[in-house]
């Protein structure tokens, strides 16, 4: 689509959408009144940046004044379909309400953009992910299921589930795979240590959200080399479903962004003013079709780079050609060296004898910050080297700990990588 017309639809879709949550939406009259903005003062994409943001503290906050779903529930509570959150782990959990319509739409949107990377009706695909509030799972089977596609939705989580997965799969032998490049990583881990080749599983396509880990070079490199599949990645944000609009075609140049779905601003992590042309930054994102619970310029976490450079794929979006490859939040501050966990990640990828997991612990023992980086080999003597190519990295000296295959703790959804036992954490 000419970029010019997709901009036109764009700003119809963003405008209808500012209007309907204006009408219905206590939250967004509040938070765009006080800042003098409104359906009236839209007229470009250029005046969004007018209006707020909207944080996950602030969406938490409003569903604890307004229980359950806050005062952005924008449809009629008997049109709730289904309701999925956070897991609350880390505070009061955020719920999703999602409508009928709009679970319909969810699947068209991903049916549209899994078909972008290859996957197609004869396919048949492996859901190895949580069914739970988890969005990812759920997302995922909406797509395929709208696309045509077989469904498999196996699971993850339970003790041994993932070894009787292989017999599962040698029965079936579905043609896609979704899950974590974590639990993909132990998966084939387990099926080498009982004597399978992953690359007989059969998976051609294997698409990935809820980590970095696809986006990084190295670790997508093992993930295809060791299935002799296709790695994709893709993923946004729960809050953002359908999350897939952040997602790499067939090509895997980085992700598209399907702005005409979910429309994104990439802004400056400083100022939060949004960024002209390509450069690093944020994601805000803007839901375009969403009827039940809208987001509305909703900041991310995430640090990733834009492109407009074409894509031999012929679409004409925007790209991440890195994906989303960092967490502002999780980047650590050690002896005043900012240190992101995905540089590291990319370094032990590609060091050879290296197993699949590792950790990174940060302490304080005395007046200096101490970055231990943990990792598994059969070979104690490459510690030396794993120093020397972290430090070329990050450009830190880290002391590291080298395990027998099978220490560390096994990775079987999203990957916790980093320990930081540090009693006050640095700022950002």
């Amino acid at each position: 689509m000419d970029p010019v017309l997709r901009e036109e639809l764009i700003l119809a879709k963003l405008r209808e959408r500012v209007a309907y949550a204006w009408e219905r939406s206590d939250f967004y009259r509040r938070l765009w009144g006080s800042a003098g903005v409104g359906p009236n003062t839209l007229h470009t994409l250029a005046d969004l940046r007018r209006f707020p943001l909207v944080t996950k503290d602030a969406i938490r906050d409003d569903q604890a004044a307004s229980p359950p779903f806050g005062s952005n529930l924008c449809c009629d509570p008997a049109e709730i379909a289904r309701v999925h959150g956070t897991s609350g782990t880390t505070g009061r959990p955020v719920l999703f309400a999602i409508s009928r319509d709009d679970w319909e739409r969810i699947g068209a949107a991903h049916a549209r953009i899994m078909w972008s990377f290859g996957v197609r009706p004869e396919d048949t695909v492996f859901l190895a992910s949580f069914f739970s509030l988890y969005m990812g799972s759920w997302g995922a089977l909406a797509g395929a299921e709208t696309l045509g596609a077989t469904v498999f939705p196996y699971g993850a989580g339970v003790p041994g589930q993932t070894e009787r997965s292989l017999d599962y799969l040698a029965l079936v032998r579905p043609t896609v795979f979704y899950g974590t490049p974590s639990y993909a990583l132990h998966l084939a881990k387990v099926a080498e240590e009982r004597g399978d080749d992953p690359r007989e599983l059969g998976f051609r396509i294997m698409f990935f959200s809820g980590e970095a880990g696809a986006g990084i070079p190295a670790t997508k490199a093992r993930i295809e080399s060791t299935f002799g599949a296709t790695c994709i990645d893709t993923g946004s944000m729960a809050e953002m479903t359908p999350w897939m609009t952040n997602a790499e075609c067939d090509e895997r140049t980085g992700m598209h962004l399907w702005d005409d779905i979910v429309y994104t601003e990439i802004v400056d992590r400083d100022t939060l003013e949004p960024i002209d042309g390509d450069g690093e930054g944020v994601p805000v994102y803007t839901h375009l079709e969403r009827s039940s619970q809208p987001m509305i310029r909703l900041l991310s976490a995430d640090l990733t780079r834009v492109t407009s450079e074409p894509c031999p794929c012929g679409r004409t979006y925007r790209r991440l050609p890195e994906g989303i490859y960092g967490r502002i939040d999780d980047m650590l501050v050690i002896r005043g060296a900012n240190v992101y966990p995905h540089v590291i990640e990319n370094t032990l990828r590609t060091t050879p004898g290296l197993g699949v997991e590792y950790r990174l612990v940060v302490e304080r023992p005395g007046e200096l910050d101490l970055l231990t980086v943990e990792c598994e080999s059969s070979d104690p003597g490459v510690a030396d080297e794993v120093a020397d190519r972290v430090q070329r990295a990050v450009g830190l000296r880290a002391r590291v700990t080298v395990h027998p295959p099978g220490t560390l703790p096994t990775t079987e959804f999203k990957a916790r990588r980093v320990d930081d036992r540090r009693a006050t954490a640095s700022p950002l």
